[in-house]
This record gives C-alpha cells, structure tokens and sequence, in this order.
C-alpha cells in the first residue's frame, strides 16, 4: 500500500539543497575561525598512524554513572578570566598597570631579524620571523594556525606589548619597563657564529645604551623594574664571567643585569630574576571565538590511547628515561598485525617535524589520555605545551620539567593537572608507566583533562589584534602581571618572603 502523499512533500529537495549549502558555509567558516590545520597526509604516512590508533587503541571508557558527572562551566563563561584584583580599579583601569617600551635603536632588534641567514650551523629563521614571529600560516585559509618557532618568543612578546593596554609613553609615570632586546637572537652570533669567545660581551651594549639614554628609569630602582624577554634557556646565557670557553653567553652573570627579571623558556633553580614562561605553540587564538570552538573540539575529541610520546632518542642500550619509554611506546612499524593491542602511541619528531607541523601532532596527542613529557637536553619541552592544547594531561618525570617552571602560568597544585612518575623508579625499579597511568580512575582522567583545557588560553600568545583577546587573559597577560607583582612586592620590601635565600641586588 503506498503511503499517502504529506502536503508541501515536493519542496523537500529545494529544503534538502539550502540545508547542505548552509552546513557547506558554516564548515568553511569553522576551518577559517578554528584554523586548525586541514592538509592532506604527507609522504610520512601521518594518515596512516592515526588509522593505526584507531585500530589498535585501548579500548576508552565512554560512560558513567550520574555520580561520575563533573559539572562544567559554558565555554563562553570558561574563557572570561578576570585580571588579578591587585591591578583593578574602578576610577582607572590602568593603575599599577602602566609599561613602558624602552625605544632601542634598531640594532637591538629588528636589525638582528635581518641577519635571519647568517650563522650556517644555525638554521635560518627568515621564515620563522614572519606573521610577527608566528612564522607561515598552516594553510592559505588559517587565522589561529602557524608554524611557529619557539625561539620567536621574544618576536611574539614584542609584538603583544606593543598593543598592550596601559602602555605609557612617559617614563616617569610607568609600573615597569620593558627592553625590547631580542637577546636570544642576538645570542647566535656568539652561539653560532664568529663571536664564540666573545660571549662576556653579550649585553654590554644595551646597558651602555639604557646607562647613556635612560639613565633616569635605569637607575630609579636599580634595573628592579625593568624586565627582558630571552627565547631561550637560561643556561645558554649563564657562562661565568671570565671563562672564555665553555657553552653560552655571560648576559645573565653581568652585574648590571642582577636585578632585571628575564622571562626565559627554562630558568636555573637559584636565581630569583629569572621566570620560566610557556614555549610559542603553534595555536595563537585570532578571536576569543577562535579559542572557545577550539576547546570545545578538543573536548569532545575521541581518546583511543592510554598515553602518548612524542619525541626521539632512547635508542641506545644505557639505562634513561626515553629508553624506558620506549619499550613501552615502540614505534608503529614494528608493531605486528599478532601483536598485543599497544596502548601508548609513539610519535616521531624526526627532522623537526613535531615543531613546524602542527596538524601532525594535534591529531595524534588528541587521541591520547596522557602525554609523557621527559626531560631531554634540558629539563623542559615545548610538547608540555603542545599537549595541554591538545588536552593530553601531562605526565612528568621530575619536578623541573614544569612545577619548579611556569609557577606563575601552571597551578601550583600539580595533581590538579598532571602525573608525576619518578623517572629513577621508571629507569631502575622497573615501574611500568602504563600500568601507574592505567590505574588512574576514568573520574580522575576526566577531572585533570578538564582542568588542562582550562589551562589553554593561559599558555597561548593569541593574536595581537584578536577580538574579543579582553576577555580572557594568554600567556602574555600572565607573564606581564607575574612581573608587575613582583615589581610590587620589591617596592614593598616583600622579597624575602616570596624569593626566600634567592639574593636580590639592589
């Protein structure tokens, strides 16, 4: 019997058209505003390990019960972070708040930016410096997505101050004073280049310059309200005065640098100047819209592994950490089609590829739980960051690779948000770091990766002229209201206590 013909039945297909040109519409849109990388897989075989994780994955808990429910707040109301109530005021918002840009010539900067190709054991960063120092879009239609180098930082910072707010042009009315050197830049000559024995000069010239143009601010509180932005370790710029051989440069070691605080990507234990601030990844928000779609993507994203590694190393027979993690998180091609289902999933950063590919390592770290972030030549990694914004909970294997770092960007409560597994107890009392990671309750997983989402807008440098960048506070914001405190807390005397025996030199 034919089912009777439902009046207006014959506009269906005209309907059916507009719906799929609007759905067509919007999908442009969310790439464009989203931004997040849309290439096709490469030669690499990118394609092919994410259908491999969704085939031997472990199989990821998906329900709970109603008392396993954790209560989220709206995205819109999830971002709208307010500033710190120290630097609130009702009559003007820029009280206590006021910069000032020191107005270095331009051999301390953007001369440095031109000399991009010149140190051939260095690769160039002529590509890398553009976009601000975002480096090249991900894709012609990207907005938030770039192949960013971590040693733009400075690049990056520059150019958020220069649309700071409470940015002043009177010295004698500014809370602190940025130098807009880029010193980790300039570093590659003495690093790299020709001036290898010369690195006790590194710094000289810009504190004859402050001394001879600025004297006034200079000397106001000693170089205690100053601060400057080095996109390196702190150890590449740590050579004791007087040695004329040995890694780095003398810049942190000059006395006249003492009381300047140096947001560096990695800080020593000892000296209270220096502040460890997050690694550039490859997300920079063009919009608070931007930032909100993204983490409701990675929300909702599918988590098919119990933990991930993105890295190299640990090839070696001698006992370390990435040897250890990598018995448990072989690589893809030698795990067979008989083998046990693996629940860790290596990602190999060969040829850099993990830097300057963003799609590649958002794709795999978003389908991990956790992400284990051990330490290589230094103690910290840009992947702490890469994963947070793929909301990888981290695991660590020693307090220096974030905790004793990023205390004015991370909580200070460090089971909130991560994993801490003794990297001695992995290498030396056999631990297995699957079988600790899997007995995490699927509560806790939900909890930590619920507080690193929240986490994202605060280790991202968003876009400079982003809409809507008011309404939630980046890694820029962050770092600049760390360093108004601390200014605060040097004119009140309070060094003591918040620095402990670290000496200040006033």
């Amino acid at each position: 019997m034919k089912k009777p013909q439902i009046p207006g039945r014959s506009g269906r297909p005209c309907r059916c058209v507009v719906f799929c040109l609007l759905v067509s519409a919007f999908t442009i849109w969310s790439f464009q505003h989203i931004g997040f990388p849309a290439e096709a897989a490469d030669a690499t075989g990118s394609s092919n390990l994410l259908q491999q994780g969704e085939e031997q994955g472990y199989e990821n808990f998906t329900t709970r019960s109603s008392s396993e429910k954790l209560e989220f707040l709206p995205v819109e109301d999830e971002i709208r972070v307010p500033r710190s109530p120290e630097f609130e005021s009702t009559e003007d918002a820029c009280e206590g708040r006021r910069m000032y840009i020191h107005p270095l010539p331009p051999e301390f900067n953007d001369a440095i930016l031109a000399l991009c190709d010149a140190y051939e054991s260095w690769t160039s960063f002529c590509e890398h410096a553009k976009n601000g120092g975002f480096g090249p879009r991900t894709h012609r239609r990207s907005r938030s997505w770039y192949r960013t180098d971590a040693y733009m930082l400075e690049l990056i910072f520059h150019n958020r101050a220069k649309r700071y707010d409470c940015l002043t042009e009177s010295s004698t009315e500014a809370d602190v004073f940025f130098i807009p050197y880029y010193a980790g830049l300039d570093a590659l000559r003495y690093l790299y280049g020709d001036e290898i024995e010369r690195g006790a000069d590194h710094g000289a010239r810009l504190v004859q310059w402050l001394r001879d143009n600025a004297s006034e601010a200079w000397q106001r509180r000693g170089g205690a309200d100053h601060f400057v932005v080095m996109g390196r370790p702190a150890w590449d710029f740590s050579r004791p005065l007087g040695r004329a051989d040995g890694w780095g440069t003398s810049i942190l070691e000059a006395p006249p640098m003492l009381n300047v605080t140096s947001l560096v990507l990695e800080s020593r234990a000892f000296p209270w100047q220096e502040q460890a601030v997050p690694y550039p990844t490859a997300f920079h928000p063009a919009s608070s819209a931007s930032l909100a779609m993204w983490m409701s993507r990675v929300r909702r994203s599918r988590r098919s592994f119990l933990f991930a590694f993105a890295g190299g190393g640990g090839t070696g027979t001698g006992p370390n950490i990435r040897h250890s993690i990598r018995e448990e998180c072989p690589a893809p091609d030698t795990v067979g089609p008989g083998d046990t289902p693996v629940r860790c999933l290596f990602i190999s950063c060969d040829g850099e590829r993990c830097d300057h590919d963003p799609g590649y390592l958002m794709r795999v770290m978003m389908k991990a739980d956790f992400c284990l972030q051990p330490p290589g030549d230094t103690p910290t990694r840009r992947s702490t960051f890469d994963g947070i914004v793929a909301g990888c909970i981290p695991v660590f294997f020693e307090p220096q690779g974030a905790y004793t770092q990023y205390t004015w960007h991370l909580p200070a409560e460090p089971r909130e948000y991560s994993v801490m597994i003794p990297k001695d107890e992995v290498i030396f009392g056999h631990a297995g770091i699957g079988d600790i990671l899997g007995n995490v309750s699927r509560a806790e997983v939900a909890r930590m990766r619920e507080r690193v989402i929240g986490l994202i807008p605060r280790v991202v440098y968003r876009k400079p002229d982003a809409p809507g960048g008011a309404e939630f506070k980046d890694a820029f914001d962050v770092a600049l209201e760390g360093v108004l405190r601390r200014v605060k807390s040097l004119q009140a005397g309070s060094m003591e206590q918040e620095y402990g025996s670290k000496q200040v030199f006033l």
